[in-house]
């Protein structure tokens, strides 16, 4: 048993599975003595639905995975090279891979009996926007052993800062547009946008602090369990004990009745060896003084 193996096996469980089994594993390995690596084993932390169903996502479709770590090499290129052109075409791959994954992430939860909300499908686009954009979040969601959404880590924005693009067919603005209404309602998006976040931000944190409340619960739960599990294996151990006790005490008991009964007999066998004595001297006496008698009447020549 090493901690990779253990790893590979916990991450492939559903959620509701993982603190059973993973306190299954460490205990194991305390019995065959390595204490550290059940130390290691017990700190493994259990993945939020949108980490799981991203790591679904990586186990059951490889090719896939590989196509999005191959997209997101290609645009951290482009955002590096300022190829305006390039990102227009690979942004628009982006958002209908994002989009297509995110939706087989969900499936394969729903087929793995675990079905995953609105909410968490949102954060596993989340997670695959920082997969695009960041090297080490790519690194570590292709383990498949993702924990939770990655923490200040931003997509691509929709252009590279200070690119410039290649020239293009300037796209037609509807006739009543004005640059102040265009202006003031790129202003309104951009603040309903920065409130979206903030209020996405938010909910995320909350629902990590949730989990991991639900996680110290589940392990301060799981260590009761095995204290009242040692508990209870000691009160067996006991009450195994008084039962073979109660036996034994019924064994000498048993014992006890059969010696005193013996004794009453041998008593009883003493007492009528004590008459037949009794009678035999008596007897004994009797034929004495007969001999005593007839010897001194026999006549004297």
């Amino acid at each position: 048993m090493d901690l990779e193996t253990v790893a590979d096996e916990l991450y492939g469980l559903r959620p509701d599975d993982f603190t059973s089994a993973r306190d299954a594993r460490a205990a194991e390995a305390r019995a065959a003595g390595d204490r550290m690596l059940a130390g290691k084993i017990g700190k493994l932390r259990r993945p939020s639905l949108s980490a799981w169903a991203s790591n679904l996502l990586v186990r059951e479709q490889p090719d896939e995975t590989e196509s999005l770590l191959r997209l997101g090499e290609g645009l951290r290129q482009a955002h590096r090279d300022l190829d305006g052109s390039q990102l227009r075409d690979l942004s628009r791959q982006q958002h209908v891979v994002i989009n297509e994954l995110s939706r087989q992430a969900r499936r394969l939860a729903d087929q793995a009996g675990h079905p995953i909300s609105d909410s968490a499908q949102h954060e596993v686009e989340t997670i695959l926007h920082a997969v695009l954009a960041d090297t080490g979040a790519a690194e570590e969601w292709a383990t498949g052993r993702l924990v939770k959404a990655f923490d200040g880590v931003a997509g691509f924005p929709a252009t590279a800062e200070g690119a410039r693009p290649r020239p293009a067919k300037p796209t037609p603005r509807p006739a009543k547009a004005t640059p102040r209404r265009e202006s003031r309602r790129d202003a309104a998006r951009a603040k309903a946008d920065q409130e979206h976040r903030r209020r996405l931000e938010k909910a995320r944190q909350e629902a990590e602090a949730a989990e991991r409340d639900l996680n110290a619960r589940q392990d301060e739960a799981a260590q009761a369990a095995r204290q009242a599990d040692d508990a209870q294996s000691q009160a067996d151990t006991l009450q195994q004990r008084v039962s073979e006790l109660t036996e034994e005490l019924r064994r000498l008991e048993k014992e006890q009745q059969q010696a005193e009964t013996a004794v009453r007999k041998a008593r009883d066998e003493a007492r009528s060896a004590d008459r037949g004595v009794s009678e035999a001297r008596r007897r004994a006496k009797t034929a004495t003084e007969r001999v005593r008698r007839l010897t001194a009447e026999e006549p004297r020549g």
